[in-house]
């Protein structure tokens, strides 16, 4: 038995320090509590560009040119360490992080930003990092298109882990991989929310046989910085909740045991028991006895995406 938690508390958004500082403490009260595996929404640092929703086409220009100026300069470079108070934290507590978001690859001064998530071990060491394969609608505004060098799970001290991003989880080759892969804990960072998204997460428990847990991103009118370009505009009312979070624990087989989390913030627990897994299994194995392998075959390219070169 594993205590786990998911954070479902705004970010400072469009400020990297600031939000990492908000997710070491968040991660100290979930410690404290007994947590052993932490998890925030999609793009947590420094916030989800919840604004892309609502601009006019050919009309804010504008404001999305200066929201993406702010998130490149406050989106995460791995290499150069942009991660190391959350790694630290994580080593201090010796605890399980999963975290989101965005990630630049400042190799020669690219400009390109993607929708990342890493896992962090108990130790403060980056375990896996995933981009997201496919970004949503006007998401591809902001977000280049990740590769499946992390598609894969990762052995933790709470089990076999695994992690899509949003509506990567709507992907059903995506989910296969990690199933394939012997996932137990399928973590879903995302924007997503609502009825409909709570009943995806759980038929992904059912037929992954596979604990699920749904991190929402919540997020008020009142948390976008004071001098957001025409916030008087797009986002008028300060109590407005832009996103109500609905995060959520679902057990093996579907039965939802924490949750969903709906307009408020705050840490959402679980314990979570990895021999609930063999009897929801036991019935449907997706990757064992209801699979037919001579019929389908999954090839997945891990290999990372290589930078452009230029010959002359």
């Amino acid at each position: 038995m594993s205590k786990i938690a998911i954070v479902q508390e705004p970010p400072v958004v469009l400020d990297r320090a600031g939000t990492l500082a908000r997710a070491v403490e968040a991660l100290g009260k979930a410690a404290q509590a007994g947590a052993e595996l932490v998890v925030f929404p999609e793009t947590y640092i420094p916030g989800y560009p919840v604004w892309i929703w609502r601009l006019r086409p050919g009309e804010d220009g504008r404001v999305f040119r200066d929201t993406y100026k702010r998130l490149l300069a406050n989106a995460i470079d791995l290499a150069a360490g942009d991660l190391a108070p959350l790694q630290e934290a994580a080593g201090k507590h010796k605890v399980t992080v999963v975290v989101g978001y965005h990630e630049r690859d400042a190799d020669f001064g690219r400009t390109t930003l993607y929708n990342g998530l890493a896992v962090i071990g108990p130790d403060g060491q980056i375990l896996n990092r995933h981009r997201k394969l496919m970004p949503t609608n006007p998401e591809r505004m902001v977000w280049g298109l990740g590769d499946a060098s992390g598609l894969r799970v990762v052995e933790t001290p709470v089990g076999r882990l695994g992690a899509l991003i949003c509506w990567e989880n709507l992907m059903p080759l995506s989910r296969y991989a990690l199933y394939g892969d012997g996932v137990q804990i399928y973590c879903a960072p995302t924007y997503d929310s609502g009825d409909v998204w709570i009943a995806s997460l759980q038929h992904i428990a059912r037929e992954g046989g596979c604990w699920v847990l749904g991190a929402g991103a919540a997020l008020r009118g009142a948390d976008l910085p004071t001098d957001f370009p025409e916030r008087a505009r797009l986002f008028p009312d300060g109590d407005e909740w832009i996103n109500p979070g609905d995060s959520v624990v679902v057990a093996p087989g579907g039965r939802i045991v924490a949750g969903p989390m709906r307009r408020e913030t705050g840490l959402l627990f679980a314990d979570i028991d990895l021999a609930a897994i063999g009897p929801a299994r036991g019935g449907l194995d997706v990757v064992g006895h209801y699979s037919r392998p001579d019929v389908f075959q999954l090839t997945i390219n891990r290999r990372k995406a290589p930078p452009v070169r230029f010959e002359d």
